[in-house]
């Protein structure tokens, strides 16, 4: 059997059984005999799933289990583990096969038992290995996505990275927009030089100035030596501005004459530099209106907005939603107590169904939480704190006045001690209409509170007699 389809089994064990170890090679797996984590980590071929058999009933010392963690919690290996009787009312051995192990078997065992509980583990792992056409359409940098609004991204990136004009990116707060900019640098013929980028939303008014063109010594109080600015510093490559939109006025003036001239002067300087760098600058504001309204300078917007980007909402982005939330639990997975197979159906439901205000750093802010605080297998809406944007089965119209009217109902015969006279009066239906419907509903046993009611009255006037 070529290797390639050979299915692998790491077998941690201090003592292997050659029994075992021939009748899964019988089944056409490769097996790996290890007696240790690191021994685990250096035979696991790369990038493919695996089967693992973790033989606790070797008596591994108890120091060693701590060290198994490493090789336990590898994202593409699915773990069943061997114990003797009584060996998991230890805690330790405990955590580690309810964490990280798919199943577990106790001597004495069965062969085929144990062959088939690993090659479940196996296949549930392969399950996990994105097919061929399921693999991501397109990728810039940290970027992934599939959708037609990121695909068109992609290409205007590699479109705008072959020119020198300056680049305008806008979108919402959250999307991505320095991840845009910083992949046009790198396809750009300045990706050996700097990618400076600046907030020009998160600096004071009053130091902007300074960071942006640099100061000398002792042009203020404070100023104990020469200080390069965010532009200088950027000669030869590029200067991302974000969130232009909230440079202030006076700003804005003397950035526009740099970007007519070409030059910049250092605070408390009196030399003219000459400074060669492209622009690329992003806001999340509406320039459309910040111009009708006098708070950005046209002049400047044109020089920036030569070519121009718009960065899709993640609420755009379709089933690209769910790629990247896989993604980011892959890339912080490490951060996880116990081994998470993914998302559950709920979660994945309301990742759809949730607006995301916050774009893409919401969702990552979200699965790394879920990634910490999940207690199961898997990251449930819940744990995403999204419980409220599960799907909601729908009902028919026929349904839905079928349940408020039992509701109705229940409610009158609740508030009126189960008195029918007294519950269709409030309904404002005929007592006989009210009995007709209790049995239309199955709810006959809620007119038992009036018999009671009217049982107990009897005996009372009885007594009085």
């Amino acid at each position: 059997m070529m290797e390639s389809a050979t299915r692998q089994l790491i077998y941690l064990t201090r003592r292997p059984n050659a029994v075992l170890h021939d009748r899964f090679h019988e089944r056409g797996w490769q097996v790996e005999v290890v007696d240790s984590a690191r021994d685990a980590k250096r035979v696991l071929r790369v990038g493919q799933p695996a089967g693992g058999l973790l033989d606790l009933s070797s008596h591994f010392q108890h120091r060693e289990v701590g060290s198994f963690e490493a090789c336990l919690g590898l994202p593409n290996v699915g773990w069943v583990a061997t114990t003797t009787t009584g060996q998991l009312q230890d805690a330790a051995l405990r955590r580690l096969v309810r964490d990280y192990c798919f199943d577990y078997v106790t001597v004495p065992w069965s062969d085929e038992r144990i062959i088939d509980s690993v090659g479940h583990a196996w296949g549930m792992m392969a399950l996990g290995e994105p097919a061929p056409n399921d693999r991501p359409g397109g990728s810039e940098g940290e970027m992934v996505g599939s959708c037609d609004a990121m695909l068109t991204l992609f290409r205007s990136i590699r479109k705008v990275a072959m020119t020198d004009a300056p680049v305008f990116i806008s979108g919402e707060s959250g999307t991505g927009k320095e991840l845009t900019a910083l992949a046009i640098h790198e396809r750009s013929v300045r990706r050996d030089q700097s990618f400076v980028p600046i907030n020009c939303g998160a600096i004071p008014h009053h130091l902007l100035q300074s960071e942006l063109f640099g100061y000398e010594r002792g042009a203020f109080t404070g100023a104990s030596q020469r200080k390069i600015g965010r532009v200088e510093a950027a000669n030869g490559g590029t200067l991302f501005l974000d969130e232009i939109g909230d440079l202030p006025l006076e700003s804005q003036a003397s950035l526009l004459r740099f970007l007519q001239e070409g030059r910049i002067e250092r605070l408390g300087g009196h030399e003219s530099i000459s400074v060669d760098v492209r622009i690329i600058s992003a806001t999340h504001v509406d320039m459309r209106a910040a111009l009708c309204e006098g708070r950005f300078r046209q002049d400047l917007y044109h020089r920036l907005c030569v070519l121009q980007i718009d960065e899709p909402p993640l609420r755009a982005r379709g089933k690209d939603i769910e790629l990247l939330a896989r993604h980011m639990l892959e890339r912080f997975r490490k951060d996880a107590s116990r081994r998470l197979r993914g998302f559950s159906p709920d979660a994945v439901a309301a990742l759809h169904n949730y607006g995301w205000p916050g774009n893409v750093r919401e969702l990552i802010n979200r699965v790394r939480r879920a990634i910490v605080m999940c207690e199961g297998r898997s990251i449930t809406a819940r744990d995403l704190e999204l419980a409220d944007y599960v799907d909601v089965v729908p009902v028919s119209l026929a349904q839905a006045r079928e349940a408020a009217e039992r509701q109705a109902i229940e409610l009158a015969l609740l508030r009126h001690r189960g008195r029918l006279g007294d519950a269709a009066q409030e309904l404002g239906i005929s007592r006989v209409t009210l009995y007709r419907l209790l049995c239309a509903h199955g709810m006959r046993h809620m007119e038992g509170g009036e018999a009671l009611a009217s049982n107990a009255a009897g005996l009372g006037s009885r007594s009085m007699r």
